[in-house]
């Protein structure tokens, strides 16, 4: 097949190579092939690290600095997007993120989603009309309960009632690509803790945190958003969330492909490179490439899938990617496909070598 488009969207190689640099690296390829190619990157987030940043790439805005809070409560600067509409673009990750502390500082018992309620607080100062909110990357299984203390304390409001009246003219979106309800061996703290180091212990003692705050959010209320969709992400705040702002949810990589046009702008001569560190059966399960499959069948553009670690290769083509790849069969010996330049070199020979073959 000969593509007369080109469009680059991959989320971020993790611990090497932002969504940005992967995507200029597959358009350095694609051009050293085709020099008069028309080639478009989209920099992709699906709601976790990066997310500020992918969706000022698409919609512009001013970058606001506020001095708030990291999961340990050490004082950090940290930033937001509000956009010209009047819509506030947070981040979990830029105050919760687990990039944020060193493995040997990872607390989940102690972190705490404070920080987040300080952004979320100057957004609604600065009269923004409508929060996103990227739920992902985050350090903390607090439930959100860090997070609504930061509004109440800054707000100066006094209860969490009146705390859902002042978001009722900002709507609240979630942007996450997580599905977890908050409890249960499939919440937020049996399936994410341990990733943010908890021990056993420390995982049943989080999940019975989480289960009396929404007993208690529940009587409280008089209803219960625990067993939601998405109730789980970052640790509970998604919970949080929903169960006292309102908040509705939306896979991030969906957002950004609707804030993007995606879906006008394909047809069958479009050839789309997506990618992640490690695509397997997971990649499935709501990550960014599968939401780019999903948009390119509805055009019948054929979309190709890079990774720097590739298993369950026959289940990914059968899910509809025309090619999968992976981008260090070829690792010279004693290159480490983690460090940044070697993945960008590595990302970029592959291109070249498989676009090559199409022409």
């Amino acid at each position: 097949m000969y593509y007369t488009e080109y469009l680059v969207c991959s989320d971020s190689f993790k611990g090497s190579l932002s969504s940005h640099a992967v995507n200029s690296a597959i358009a350095d390829g694609i051009r050293s092939v085709c020099p008069s190619a028309l080639v478009r990157c989209v920099t992709m987030s699906d709601g976790g690290e990066g997310f500020v940043e992918a969706v000022r790439a698409q919609t512009g805005g001013e970058l606001i600095t506020v001095s708030t809070h990291d999961p340990l409560m050490h004082p950090l600067q940290a930033k937001y997007l509000l956009s010209a509409d009047g819509t506030a673009y947070i981040e979990s990750a830029s105050t919760c993120g687990i990039e944020l502390l060193t493995p040997d500082e990872l607390a989940p018992v102690q972190a705490t989603s404070y920080g987040l309620g300080e952004l979320m607080a100057d957004a609604l100062q600065r009269g923004c009309g409508k929060m996103v909110i990227g739920l992902g990357g985050t350090c903390t299984c607090d439930v959100g309960k860090g997070m609504l203390h930061a509004l109440c304390e800054v707000l100066k409001v006094r209860d969490l009632a009146y705390l859902s009246k002042m978001f009722a003219t900002c709507p609240v979106m979630i942007a996450s690509d997580v599905e977890n309800p908050l409890l249960g061996s499939n919440g937020a703290a049996h399936v994410f803790s341990p990733q943010k180091g908890a021990s056993p212990a420390e995982v049943e003692l989080l999940e019975q945190y989480a289960e009396t705050f929404a007993k208690e959010s529940a009587m409280r209320c008089g209803y219960d958003s625990s067993k939601m969709a998405g109730a789980g992400a970052a640790g509970g705040i998604g919970y949080a969330l929903m169960q006292y702002l309102h908040a509705e949810r939306m896979p991030g990589i969906e957002l950004l492909l609707e804030l993007c046009g995606l879906d006008v702008s394909l047809h069958e001569r479009t050839l789309i490179i997506t990618g992640e560190g490690h695509a397997d059966r997971q990649t499935l399960m709501g990550k960014v490439p599968l939401g780019v499959l999903q948009h390119a069948l509805r055009r019948g553009a054929a979309v190709w899938l890079l990774a720097g670690k590739v298993k369950d290769r026959a289940a990914l083509l059968d899910a509809g990617f025309a090619r999968v790849i992976n981008i260090n069969d070829h690792l010279c010996p004693g290159e480490n496909p983690m460090q940044p330049e070697v993945a960008y070199q590595n990302l970029r020979k592959t291109v070249c070598c498989e676009i090559s073959k199409q022409e």
